[in-house]
């Protein structure tokens, strides 16, 4: 790497996060399951598929409009295990609290984990906390790993990904990394903007039991839609084309995008996914989506043109389009 040090940006799920992960873990840990780089790990136990998923999160402010630390750490686990095929059977939760922290937040996040984690149909039944003395962490960081059983019948993964796909989103992009901007900044908008974070299992479900034939899901967070979809393209070696008309956002997030300088297809999502199925499935997916809540915006936003490439383009609202490469910094930094 021609990095002497860890840079803010290497954490930010674009470019370089996917360097420190190819360059660094990769070689060392490498193994049949990590070099999938998909969101868990499927590993085959017995006669049962169980998937596997850790996750840490740091984001800043702990409290915002929509969630807080707690609920978005079981929400982050439980997205990751949803999209590959996995019902969550429990969770862990690990603690790093910062000396002087105030019990009542912390009381309050166990109790938001505790709340989400049930709503989400899972528990949480193994644990660590450790304190560490002022000034050494911010607060409060939490870790989260999580176990699903994987019981869908086809195979979700990026190399499944064909050409002629089509490629939906299952609700507006942006609205978490919005919501975090408009809390840390304090910018004074009217109405507050919600945190999109939820726990997209039962979505899933719903998509899973409309067809065998879902190819590959994604969860968008670090990085947003654009990021996982140019990871995606890359890994695959497809190319994506996406249309900009076509992609659902909010308008109140459109418009803290207008006054930041921000495009909104690169602010994260905690509750949104990604996914790649054939394109004689699309309508029927999409009608299953729109009747879960978390799918009622769902959208239909572009397709696989061909095998090679291994790019992402983006088709403007103007009648132009452009190459989207995986962003080399970090849109919005601790943002989960």
């Amino acid at each position: 790497m021609k990095y002497t040090e860890i840079l803010l940006e290497h954490g930010g799920g674009g470019l370089l996060s996917n360097e420190l992960v190819t360059e660094v873990f990769l070689p060392h840990f490498r193994n049949a399951f990590l070099e999938r780089l998909e969101d868990s790990a499927v590993i085959t136990v017995g006669d049962k598929k169980v998937c596997f998923s850790t996750d840490s999160y740091v984001v800043d402010p702990l409290f915002f409009p929509g969630g807080d630390i707690g609920s978005l750490a079981v929400h982050g686990t439980v997205n990751d295990l949803a999209v590959c095929g996995g019902k969550p059977l429990c969770l862990s939760a690990g603690y790093i609290v910062e000396e002087g922290f105030p019990m009542e937040d912390l009381k309050k996040v166990v109790r938001s984990m505790a709340e989400a984690a049930a709503r989400a149909g899972t528990s949480i039944v193994a644990g660590d906390t450790k304190v560490v003395p002022r000034g050494a962490a911010d607060g409060l960081f939490i870790n989260t790993a999580g176990i699903g059983l994987v019981e869908y019948e086809g195979s979700l993964s990026v190399r499944n990904i064909r050409a002629g796909d089509a490629v939906i989103v299952s609700g507006t992009v942006g609205d978490h990394g919005a919501a975090i901007l408009c809390k840390r900044e304090e910018l004074g908008f009217k109405s507050e903007i919600p945190s999109d974070s939820a726990p997209l299992n039962g979505l899933v479900e719903v998509i899973l039991k409309t067809t065998p034939r879902v190819h590959c899901m994604r969860d968008a967070t670090r990085g947003g839609l654009g990021a996982i979809l140019a990871e995606m393209a890359s890994q695959s070696g497809t190319t994506v084309v996406i249309r900009e008309r076509d992609i659902p956002v909010r308008e109140d997030v459109r418009g803290v995008c207008e006054v930041l300088g921000l495009d909104p297809l690169f602010l994260a999502c905690e509750g949104k996914l990604a996914l790649f199925c054939p394109a004689d499935d699309a309508e029927m997916i999409l009608l299953a989506m729109k009747g879960h809540p978390f799918g009622k915006n769902a959208a239909l936003i572009g397709t696989v043109a061909e095998v090679g490439g291994g790019r992402l383009i983006l088709q403007t609202a103007v009648g132009g389009s452009r190459v989207v490469d995986l962003p080399v910094g970090e849109l919005v930094p601790r943002i989960c």
